[in-house]
């Protein structure tokens, strides 16, 4: 029998290696009413999905409860959800929270949304306060004053918004990327370190907004409100573009893109 067997098998070597993962990490500073919850799951669970479930190693902190990275720079990016709670609250863990955001500033990206958007206006020197316009729900249409490196060129955005407190004073060395009239303080970039962030809601799916939108009836939001945000939720809206700036912003922000520090006015 001869010894010669063929070439046998390629080195492992020889495969194609798999690029490595970045890390995001989300704080989950809330989550959707129970009874939504086990049909649509957790907000983080929806980050996941808008974003990508295979694009980043996602890591979880749950910092209603107190649980934070024990490092600023244990992930490169952070992404701050959505909650029920008010970001000027003085629950020790939202106090807590802005500690954590202010020692990782400069050493890791932010994307904020709803909660999250107030939240980093609070801990970086602006203010929150409850509206008084009532509940922002249904589809809301933001008109984009200062065009971004990690969006295109798209004049206005819209999305789902469900908030009663909204941003009322910038943080030093932010600006406005987008809002209307009722929400003028929106969208917000900031120029002195790699991080944004949005009232609205992105990650919000049609079905779930509308049944978060049913689930309001009887707590002091008019019925015909209450109908005029559904019928404008079962609309398009701009979920993926707006995953697509989100995905581009941690881009650039990893490959050490420089943030500008001014944007350019539409």
């Amino acid at each position: 029998m001869s010894g010669n067997h063929g070439p046998g098998p390629r080195p492992q070597a020889d495969k194609p290696l798999r690029a490595r993962k970045e890390k995001l990490g989300i704080l989950k500073a809330g989550g959707p009413p129970r009874a939504l919850a086990s049909a649509y799951g957790s907000y983080a669970d929806m980050f996941r999905k808008l974003l990508g479930e295979e694009r980043y190693h996602y890591i979880e902190f749950d910092v209603e409860q107190d649980e934070l990275p024990r490092h600023a720079d244990h992930c490169p990016a952070y992404l701050i959800t959505g909650s029920a709670s008010d970001a000027y609250g003085a629950s020790p863990w939202i106090s807590n929270l802005k500690r954590f955001l202010n020692a990782a500033k400069g050493n890791a990206a932010f994307v904020g949304i709803c909660f999250g958007h107030q939240v980093m206006a609070e801990a970086f020197g602006g203010k929150v306060a409850r509206s008084p316009k009532g509940w922002g729900m249904g589809n809301h249409r933001y008109v984009i004053v200062r065009q971004q490196p990690w969006a295109g060129r798209t004049t206005e955005i819209t999305l789902t918004a469900s908030h009663q407190d909204q941003v009322v004073e910038l943080p030093p060395a932010s600006e406005v990327v987008a809002g209307n009239a009722f929400c003028p303080l929106g969208f917000i970039a900031y120029q002195d370190q790699p991080a944004i962030s949005l009232q609205l809601h992105p990650e919000f799916e049609t079905n779930f907004a509308i049944a978060l939108a049913e689930g309001r009836r009887g707590r002091g939001i008019r019925d015909e409100d209450i109908d005029r945000a559904i019928s404008s939720l079962r609309c398009p809206n701009d979920r993926e573009l707006v995953a697509g700036w989100i995905n581009q912003f941690l881009i650039r922000t990893r490959t050490n893109v420089p943030m500008p520090r001014r944007g350019t006015a539409c």
